[in-house]
């Protein structure tokens, strides 16, 4: 794999030094190119310049340095003279009722951690709410994998707009097996076609079949808004994060908001720690400060500890290094399966109408910052084509004793 530099890294000296008088002029042996950053072979892919916002980044005074507050409201009374409120601007996820519930949506300079046990549907939210803010013009989302290639989650968005958000007609939904089969079944036709014409491209395939040409066209709306990078524990640290958030921060005027799917995944060589909840605790601050740093908002996902797992409802408390992810993030939400918590020994549960909620995924919000906490939200989950419905609604049913009692 040939290495990419950005376009500001600077390039390695041609000259060559001349040799001290009296010497042979032999060419000197170069010595070895230093290593290359780890992040230099995970450089995402750059914004399309005809969708760059033309609006100048935000020029911000030098971090870390004393103001008054006459200076701060000063600053900010240019910015809106300016015509620039990104500031008083959230970015919403999409997912209206819990967008309400958190100031309209994603804020900048604000860590939002979104946590739930395996298989609760973490990605799914998380790449959905990302699908949503790149729908809108100028506005851009990082999306970090340390789970899934950059493919394989271009397939899931195909199956997502099969079924139209927030219509959600699964008539006509596309599952991933419908996806593969698709192209499958036409690549052999071309070529084992008696014409022996040439066999057409992917886009071409998903273009001509009527199965797939709506959700293509869907997804062609904001393919260059929606950046994504396969990670790796071993190669996309800490530090190659917040240098990729730095340099797509600055191509897209700041219209960036920045999800990494999942924190415990991310590396923090060349620092070294003591322990899994110190390791923890570095990312989590790392990240913070990308946010505050970048003036942009991040999500990242959150896996539960062994003890979260074992619950019958889960908290942030159960949160692998859950001291330090209570104190950094500014929003924390909590997803737990609703027939899972669902007060079974209740005298008036219903086994029979309780199947409904199999489906159906509620979001807590267990910390707000700036607005109120313990707060449940239910959306119902649409599993075979990686969707959820994010016209959701409030749980109608009492909270006792950390469970869900069915009325």
């Amino acid at each position: 794999m040939v290495t990419k530099r950005f376009p500001d890294e600077p390039s390695e000296p041609s000259a060559e030094p001349k040799p001290p008088a009296g010497q042979s002029a032999a060419r000197p042996a170069r010595p070895p190119a230093p290593s290359q950053p780890p992040f230099t072979t995970q450089e995402p892919p750059q914004p399309h310049p005809a969708r760059v916002s033309r609006r100048p980044a935000l020029q911000r005074p030098s971090q870390h340095m004393p103001r008054t507050l006459a200076q701060v409201l000063n600053d900010a009374n240019d910015s809106v003279v300016r015509g620039d409120l990104s500031d008083f601007t959230p970015q919403p996820t999409g997912f209206d009722p819990l967008d309400g519930l958190i100031g309209g949506g994603l804020h900048k300079t604000e860590l939002v951690l979104l946590g739930g046990a395996q298989g609760i549907g973490k990605t799914i939210a998380a790449l959905q709410m990302a699908r949503n803010i790149a729908m809108r013009p100028e506005q851009f989302a990082f999306y970090i994998s340390y789970e899934h290639t950059e493919t394989h989650l271009m397939n899931r968005l195909l199956c997502l707009e099969s079924v139209n958000p927030p219509e959600i007609d699964t008539r006509n939904g596309l599952k991933l097996k419908d996806l593969f089969d698709t192209i499958i079944s036409q690549r052999a036709r071309e070529l084992l076609g008696r014409d022996g014409s040439r066999a057409g491209s992917l886009q071409t395939i998903l273009r001509e079949n009527p199965k797939t040409s709506m959700a293509l066209a869907r997804l062609n709306k904001y393919a260059d808004r929606l950046i994504m990078v396969k990670a790796s524990p071993a190669v996309t640290t800490l530090s190659a994060i917040r240098e990729m958030t730095a340099r797509l921060a600055e191509a897209t005027g700041g219209n960036l908001t920045v999800f990494v799917d999942y924190l415990q995944k991310v590396a923090i060589y060349p620092e070294r720690a003591e322990s899994e909840e110190d390791k923890i605790t570095i990312v989590v601050e790392g990240l913070k400060d990308i946010a505050l740093s970048q003036n942009i908002p991040v999500l990242s996902i959150v896996a539960s500890d062994r003890e979260g797992l074992k619950a019958k409802r889960l908290h942030l408390f159960h949160l692998r290094g859950s001291s330090a992810l209570d104190y950094e993030c500014d929003i924390a939400i909590i997803m737990n399966n609703k027939y899972q918590v669902l007060a079974k020994d209740h005298i008036s549960f219903n086994p029979y109408a309780a199947q409904q909620f199999r489906n159906w995924v509620v979001f807590t919000i267990e910390k707000n910052r700036a607005g109120r906490a313990m707060l449940d939200m239910e959306f119902q989950l649409h599993a075979p084509f990686f969707a959820f419905d994010p016209r959701g609604q409030e749980v109608r049913q009492q909270l006792i004793d950390d469970k869900i009692i069915e009325s």
